[in-house]
Parts: structure tokens; sequence; C-alpha cells
């Protein structure tokens, strides 16, 4: 075996061999003129050889090329014997260095051996010089195979360029490696060479980083540095994790220094930070430390707070724990009659406080921790004697023994063994115990989450942690027992998906069997328990799932192409496409129900064409499409809907892009009821998801068979319901008929007002009702006519008139239902207060604010939202876009001024009911129930109370409902001109007398919108409020 050993280069003695049998490089420095060599050396029978590089002073030369015994490579990247350093006039010396091989028997050696030295033959011609150190560099142990196992000695190092040829001693190249020892296969090539000065200095800001903080971290270069990593070793236990540009970290470099900084420092940034370069031909590494002070928050006391009875229990435990990377010693106090001890786990320490009798009265015990120059932490825990007479919970052994514990205390129990968190259970104020709280998780998930967060934020190599992590954590599933250990899982996974997306990381067929393993057992029917909890925590974890899902399969390396997998809940198949005819790319499925698809030639020819690579994805998740919110954007009509029980991803590679353009055309067998094409969009509901059917579209292919045809690219399903809007051209004809109806009667309703309206306003509450009218009537007919000709309007942003119709139809449909408000609190106020008169002028007012403005700034806000966003108008209209517009800027304000209206009416209806004080009975119910009935029919249409059928049609989607829905709110302003104007005994009685037309009404045929004030009978102050009430409330 062959040793490779160095001396110190500033040590004069002659070293001390450990061992004979070892090929040794040594350095040497020659003075004067007689050669002599003097070495110690240990009796060993295996020494065989010495490699001695010299170091030798010349005279008189100013360049001189002193050859060696072998030609070897210097640190440098020059041979061995070629001129180091160099220095010319007499007596100055110059410094090389020669390989000289000294040959040993297998004997026993002295434990001096001192023996004259002369110079190589090759340097025979030199005039002879005294050799005065002998220096060990280097230590070779070779193997019966002919490997040598060379390691460096303090001081020296292997140059970069052998370094980069050979592998280390064990086998490995690793970034990290310093090149101090290295494995040759036969002769070794050269020798440990003597590291020059630090060729840089590395600083930080400050040794101790706050949480928050942002750490910077500056290398100042003097020589130029290349291959420059950075790595962070948490603790000496823990190996160093090299760091990436993740969300945390970023790297700069500029030709004087070079910078890491790390933003939101943690306990997890905390450790000794290494940087790792090449300078002057070899490798350097330089630390800094740097800590993070434990935060309060990272402090666990269980419990944090104690009821005991005495009686019951003699003693108690208390635990503060605190994670096991931070460096704090702990005491309680008080200590007195207790035992602390302290307990290690593998991510946590935990100082126990075992408290051997109750104390006599209720106290505080207080865990303080402390740690070297920095400030000490309090954690108190509260302990209450339960006295006699208070209400307690008794004792309960169901799975965890719950002690007795006084009314409104939070009783807490740890979790148990491999899991983290804290049970807890409330004792309620009538001494009932309330339900368990669970957050206990899995110690190993919650380790493979954050594993994934550090990773996404700059620490470790994509690359091979994400196949390691999503190898770990397939073998998680089986033993998740609780919503947070789901939850958990799922947001790993996202994590990873994100870590992949932004490092551009490519999976194996192996990191991608492990990921669709894990999804499968997500979704199988035993786990499906634990979704309706963890929703109720994160709605959206279904939706992120998916999309970590699609992000992950899409990453499969090109090379691995083509995969399959098959499981009982998840289908892929992946496949290169390099030549296609018709007809197209097929996916059949095995799935219930029956699924195929396919996208057509004409999708696919353009990227054949460019010879472009081409990879195409199809993935069949089953039973995920129960685990998405029941979200529905516009065009569904919130309908509850059931889905098949399967989503279909389908995507398409060419050249490592992603190509998002595609027919995708998909058969479902055996579907029943009303069918809607759909895909998972992620973008809407505040980022929730939910499904929509843009650019999708259902065909009926035979009898048993539904066909979807989509124009892009994403997650597809199909929705079934028995109550969907009726795709029904004659339902639209019948719209657009009736609202030209409306339009005709809202215009003659205009001529009536313009013939008789000074005759109709002659006091107050006649004008207040016929001004509210008439602008309703104005914004109703302005709002039609802009619906009937939206189609005629090119669509599209950019088209101003377009945006233009579609502002003015939301703000003049807006305007006519806040006008209707105004006639409804008009007649509520004439209701209520009867005999108080208001100022006509503030009313006017009040109105016209109430009327215009308030639509205006719901108009207003709405564009300024959704604009910029491109989300304001409806696909191919002028119209709002309903994609969830629609329903927070139009349809709700419309419900609430609705059922306004209805409470008015209520209002209304109750006051007719009302006995009245002066007439007999069979005449009061008779003009009782006159009243209500001609109240109903007047103020329904007036107030707008048909818009209330919408809410009907979600329950019940027939043809039948939407047809009454249509025509009844279509005709609004025929409404209006029946029951606003022609059913007025005044607005009739001016017509009459404009056009001269004999007869004359009836006082009591109508309910009169009018109040003539003097009416009011001083002499009954009964009969004057019925008198009044009646007019106002026909007002």
């Amino acid at each position: 075996m062959k040793i490779l050993k160095g001396c110190n280069p500033q040590d004069p003695n002659i070293r001390a061999l450990p061992a004979l049998g070892e090929e040794i490089c040594i350095m040497e420095q020659l003075e004067g003129f007689e050669g002599r060599l003097l070495q110690e050396a240990m009796s060993s029978p295996a020494l065989s050889q010495l490699l001695l590089a010299m170091m030798v002073p010349l005279l008189e030369l100013e360049s001189t090329f002193v050859p060696t015994d072998q030609s070897e490579l210097s640190p440098s990247g020059r041979k061995s014997g070629q001129q180091l350093n160099q220095s010319s006039g007499v007596e100055e010396s110059v410094l090389i260095s020669s390989y000289v091989h000294l040959e040993f028997s297998n004997r026993a050696w002295p434990q001096e051996l001192s023996k004259n030295f002369t110079l190589p033959n090759a340097l025979a011609f030199l005039p002879p010089r005294m050799l005065t150190g002998l220096y060990l560099t280097t230590e070779c142990h070779a193997n019966h195979s002919g490997t040598s196992l060379c390691t460096c000695h303090p001081g020296y190092q292997w140059n970069a360029t052998l370094c980069s040829l050979y592998p280390d001693c064990w086998g490995h190249r690793s970034e990290r490696d310093l090149c101090m020892c290295r494995s040759f296969h036969g002769p070794v090539p050269g020798y440990c060479q003597l590291l020059p000065p630090v060729p840089a200095n590395l600083t930080l800001d400050s040794q101790l980083q706050m949480h928050g903080d942002t750490l910077n971290l500056i290398l100042f270069k003097k020589e130029e540095a290349t291959n420059l990593r950075w790595f962070l070793r948490h603790s000496k236990k823990n190996r160093p994790i090299i760091l990436w540009p993740g969300t945390n970290v970023l790297q700069t470099s500029n030709e004087g220094q070079a910078g890491l900084r790390v933003a939101r420092m943690s306990r997890h940034w905390a450790g000794e930070y290494e940087s790792i370069f090449e300078a002057q031909g070899f490798k350097w590494r330089l630390r800094q430390v740097v800590k993070v002070p434990l935060q309060e928050e990272e402090i666990v006391r269980l419990p944090d707070a104690l009821s005991i009875s005495c009686a019951a229990s003699t003693g108690f435990q208390l635990s503060c724990c605190i994670p096991l990377t931070t460096a704090y010693t702990a005491t309680w106090s008080p200590g007195e009659d207790s035992q602390a001890s302290l307990q290690k786990q593998w991510d946590s320490q935990c100082f126990v406080l075992a408290v051997q009798h109750c104390p006599a009265a209720s106290t505080t015990y207080t865990c303080t921790l402390q740690s070297r120059n920095l400030p000490p932490f309090t954690a108190p825990v509260s302990i209450t004697i339960i006295q006699d007479g208070d209400t307690t919970c008794p004792k309960d052994f169901s799975l965890i023994a719950w002690n007795v514990t006084k009314a409104g205390f939070m009783a807490q129990a740890p979790c148990p063994v491999n899991k983290r968190g804290v049970v807890k259970r409330l004792c309620g104020t009538d001494g009932i115990w309330r339900p368990v709280q669970n957050s206990c998780t899995e110690a190993k998930i919650l380790a493979l989450c954050l594993k994934a967060k550090l990773l996404l934020e700059g620490q470790g190599k994509p690359n091979e942690e994400v196949p390691r992590i999503l190898n770990e954590l397939q073998g998680q599933v089986g033993v998740a027992s609780t919503p947070s250990d789901l939850w958990e899982m799922l947001h790993t996974v996202t994590l990873l998906a994100k870590v992949v997306a932004e490092s551009s990381t490519e999976l194996t067929d192996s990191a991608l069997k492990d990921l669709l393993t894990t999804t499968d057992k997500i979704l199988d029917v035993n786990i499906s328990s634990l979704w309706t909890l963890a929703q109720a925590q994160k709605p959206s974890m279904g939706s992120d799932f998916l999309k970590a899902v699609e992000t992950l399969v899409h990453s499969l390396s090109p090379q691995k192409h083509p995969f399959s997998f098959s499981s009982p809940n998840v289908l892929l198949q992946s496949q290169l496409l390099r030549h296609s005819s018709p007809p197209g790319y097929q996916m059949p499925f095995s799935t219930r129900p029956l699924l195929q698809a396919w996208i057509p030639w004409h999708s696919l020819a353009p990227l054949v064409h460019n010879g472009t690579n081409i990879s195409i994805t199809s993935l069949v998740l089953q039973r995920l499409d129960y685990q998405l919110p029941s979200n529905y954007t516009q065009g569904l009509w919130n309908t509850p809907y059931t889905t098949p029980g399967l989503v279909l991803v389908v995507s398409i590679t060419a050249d490592g892009q992603a190509f998002t353009q595609a027919e995708v055309i998909m058969d479902f067998e055996d579907m029943n009821g009303t069918l809607h094409c759909v895909f998972w969009d992620h973008n809407v509901f505040q980022g929730r998801g939910g499904w929509s059917d843009e650019g999708c579209k259902v065909h009926a292919a035979n009898a048993s068979t539904s066909r979807c045809i989509c124009q892009h690219l994403t997650a597809f399903s199909i929705l079934m319901s028995q109550h969907t809007v009726p795709e029904n051209p004659i339902l639209g004809l019948l719209s657009q008929v009736c609202i030209g109806a409306s339009i005709l009667a809202l215009l003659i309703c205009l001529v009536i007002y313009r013939l008789v309206w000074r005759a109709v306003v002659r006091n107050k509450v006649a004008f207040f009702r016929h001004t509210a009218l008439f602008n309703t009537v104005i914004c109703l007919l302005v709002a039609d006519t802009c619906f009937l000709g939206n189609p005629l309007l090119p669509s599209g942003y950019h088209s101003l008139v377009c945006l233009v119709t579609a502002f003015l139809c939301h703000f003049f449909y807006l305007a006519t239902f806040f006008w209707m408000l105004a006639q409804a609190l008009m007649l509520a106020h004439q209701l209520l207060f009867v005999f108080h008169q208001l100022s006509k002028h503030l009313v006017l007012s009040l109105m016209v604010i109430l009327g215009y403005l308030c639509p205006l700034g719901f108009a207003g806000v709405t564009l300024g939202l959704y604009l910029p966003q491109r989300k304001y108008l409806r696909e191919g209209k002028c119209l709002l876009n309903g994609d969830g517009v629609m329903l927070h800027t139009f349809s709700e304000p419309v419900l609430a001024i609705v059922g306004v209206n209805g409470l008015v009416l209520v209002i209304a209806v109750l006051k007719l009911l009302r006995p009245s004080l002066s007439e007999g009975p069979t005449v009061e119910k008779r003009q009782a129930l006159v009243g209500v009935l001609k109240a109903l029919l007047i103020l329904t249409p007036i107030f707008g109370l048909t818009w209330g059928l919408g809410v009907a049609t979600l329950f019940d989607g027939s043809i039948v409902s939407h047809c009454l829905f249509s025509i009844l709110n279509s005709l609004q302003g025929v409404f209006i001109l029946v029951f606003g104007c022609l059913t007025d005994n005044k607005v009739l009685e001016a017509l009459r007398k404009r056009f001269r037309f004999p007869g004359s009404l009836s006082s009591s045929s109508a309910i009169s919108m009018v109040t003539n004030e003097t009416d009011i009978s001083e002499h009954s102050k009964e009969r004057s409020e019925h008198a009044s009430y009646e007019e106002r409330m026909a007002d």
C-alpha cells in the first residue's frame, strides 16, 4: 500500500514518517554546496519508495530550466521541473522542484536514517548545493489493484486541473470537494502543491440576523474567481446544502465581488455559510456563521394553561419545547418539589418539569430560555386550582385521558408518537365536554412539506430533491389519518410544482411514477372522508392540487417518452409525435363513463410541418372532480350540477414550449341529463378556480354518446344537470319581440306625460310619484334600446362603441331599479308617516342621488376594475361579462332592491287589511280584498318584483320557467304604461279633458295615485287618517 503524506514547509526539523512502505512526495530546499538527506522513519516492512520534490536555490542564473527525473504537473499547470520563481544577481537563488524516488527494501529501519544526498543526474551540470530542508506534502495508500489514494497535508492541495480529472478517494465528484484527496489508478501524476495566500475575503453585515431580515454576504475577490458556489450547513451534524436562486435567494457576481442575499430570514436559514470557488489554480472555501434568535411563536407550551383538581390528581407535568437547531438552555421557576429533565426528538427538544405535588393555590410556572449573547425568553404557564363548588367536566378516557377540568378551560393533550401538534378539548360552561379538536400531523409529512418549502426558497438542488421528496411522500399517504395530514401532503405537491416551474426541472420516469402513485392514493375512496374536513379550512385545495399535478406531469423529460401509467384513479399516456396523418392523435381510456378523445390533424399539422418534436400527454384523474369547489362561471347559471367522476388533462409540448391552442374532441358515453362541456379555469373566483364553458361546445354524436369540442388545452370535464338554461332560439326571439313592445310602450308613456304632466302633478305626493315614474321610463327606454341594438354592433375591446354600449346598458338598467326603489321608499313614507310632510327640494335631491349617482358608482367601479383585466365584456357581445362581474355588480344590487320593494308591498297589503273604524264589517272586508288585489296588480310590475323569478329558475330550469321569466321582464315597459299611466284616474281624466271625451271616472274604480291634501276632514280624526292613507298608498 502507498501512503501519501506531506510535511510542513515551515518546520525546519526533519519530519517523522508514520509508517514505511509509502510513496512520499517531499519538498526540499537546497542551500550551500553539499547535499545531505536526513530522515526519521518508523520501522515497517512495507515501505517501498520516497518521492522527493526539491526546491533548489541556484546562483548566477537569469533563466533556468531544470529537468526532473520524470515529467509531472505542477500546481499552476506547468511541468514539475519548470522554473517556478526566478530572481537574477550574484548569490541569488531560484526555487525549482523535482521528484526524487527513494526505494526501501522490506526490512526494519532504524529510528533515524542519515546519509549524503546528491542532486539527480539531470542536475549534475550545476554546482553542488546543500539540502537543508525536507518537507512532506502528500501521502498515498496503494491497494493490490494498483489504485492509489493520495491525501494532501495541511497547507497543500491538488491543483484544480488534476482535481477535475480524477475522483476523490471515495469515488465521488462533489462541488464541495477541496481536492485534498484523490484516487489514481496507476502512476500518481503529481503531488500536492503549496497553497498561495487566500485570494478573497468573505464578509457579512451582521452575524446576528433577526427574523424577517435580509442577509447580505459579500465575497471580495483579489484574484479572478470562477465556479462560485454557495452552501449552508445548519449544524455540524448536517451535511451542507447547496443554494440556488429560489424565492428567498439572490446571487450576484461582478468583476470585483460576488454576493449572496437571503430574504425573509428565519431559523431555517441560520448556520454556517460556505463560499467555494476556484482561483489561482486551486479550490477555496470561505465560511461565515449566521445566527437567528428564537421566535416567541416557536416556543410550544404543553399545556399553555392548566386547571387541576388536587383531590383527583396530586401532580402534573409541564413541557416547554423549542426547535432542536436552536442553542438554548431552560430553567423552570418555581422549581421546588419538582424534577426537570430534557427530552429530545428528531426535530425538537422539550424541557419537562414534573411537579410532584399539587400547589396550595393557583400559581404561574415560568420556563426561561437563555442563549449566549441573546435576550432571554419567558413562557408562562398558569395553573388554576379547582375549588369546591366549581363547575367541572369529569374525567373522560375516550381515546385520550382527559382529567377533571374547570368549566371554561381548554384541556390539552400531546399527540401520539410520531405526530406533531396538540389535541384540545373545551370544557363548556355547563360542565359538558365539547368535541375534540385534533390538529395532529404526521411528523414525516411535516418534514417533507418543510423540505419542499425550503427547496422553493432556495435550499437544495431541485433536480435531486424533487424526486427524493416524491419518492418519500408516496409512502406517507397510507398513514394519513387527519385532515391536516391530507392538507400537508397536498401542499407539499403544490410546493414541488412551483419548484419545478421556477427551476425548469425535468422529471424522470421514476419520479413521475411516484407522483402518480401518490395521486392515486390521495384520490382513493378510503381517504375521501378527509377531504370534506380539510376543505373547510382550505376550500381551494382541490384546485391547487389539480394545477400542481398538471405542472408536474408536463415536466416529464422528453427523453422519457413514450410513458404510460395505469391505476384505479389515474391514467396517463404520453408519447412523442414525429409525424401524423388523419385522423390525428387518438386517446382511448377505459373509464366509467367510457371516454375517447383525439386531436384532429388540422391542429397538429402546423407543428409537424415545422419539424418540431411534439410530445402529447393525456391524463385522466378520477374522483378529483368531486373535490373541486362548486364554482360556475357565467353561462352556467349557478345551477347545481353533477360531474361524471373524471377530469381529462391534455397538453402538447413543442420543442420544450407548451402549446395551448388546439382542438380537442371528447366522446362521453352513457351520459344523462342536459350536458355542458367545461374546463377548470384556475383564474376565476379570486384564484379559487371554477368551471367554465368558454371555448367549449357540446354536440350529440349519437343516441348514446355526447361529444365535446374545445378549442384549447386544459383540464376538461362535463357537467350534467336537469335544470340548465335551454338553448332554444325561440326563447331569444321571444325576448327580442317583447323588448320591442316594451320600447313602443315606453314611447307612448312619454307622449302621455308630455300631454298631461301639468294636470297630474298639482301636489307634492303626485309630483314625487310621477317624477320617479318618468325617470324610470327614460332609463328603461335607453337600456332596452342598447340591449336590442347590441347584436348589430362590432364586439370586442377594440370597439369604443361596444364598450360605451355595454356601460350604458349596465348603468341605465341599474338606474331603472334605483328609481323603482325611490318610488317604493316614497310609498313607505306615506304609509308609515301619514301626517308628516316632506320638503319638495330635499326629496327631489335625494331621489336624483339615489336614482343616478348610486348606479353610476356601481357602473364606474365595474368599468375601472374589470376593463384593465379584459373581463368587462361578454365574449362576442357588447354586454357586461357574466363571469362573476354581472353577479356582483348587477344581480346582487337588483335582488337587494327587489327585496326592499317587496317589503314595502307587504306593508301596503297589511295597511289595506287593517279594519276600518267607520264602516260595517261586510263593506270593510270587500273593500280590503279589492284594495289588496289592486295593489298587488299595480305595484308588482312597477316595483320590478317580477325579476325575483330569476331565483326560481335556479331551481326549475325548464323551458316554461325561462320563457315566463323572459316575457315578464321583457314587457316591463308595457306594464309601466298600463299600470303606471292608464290606471291612474288623474291621468285618464286629463286625457279625457284634453281630447274632450265624454263620461267620467268613478273615484272608487281604481286606486288613486294622487293625494288631495284638502280632502282630509278635520272633524273626524279616524276618517281623516283612513282617507289620507288610501290616497297616499295609491300614490
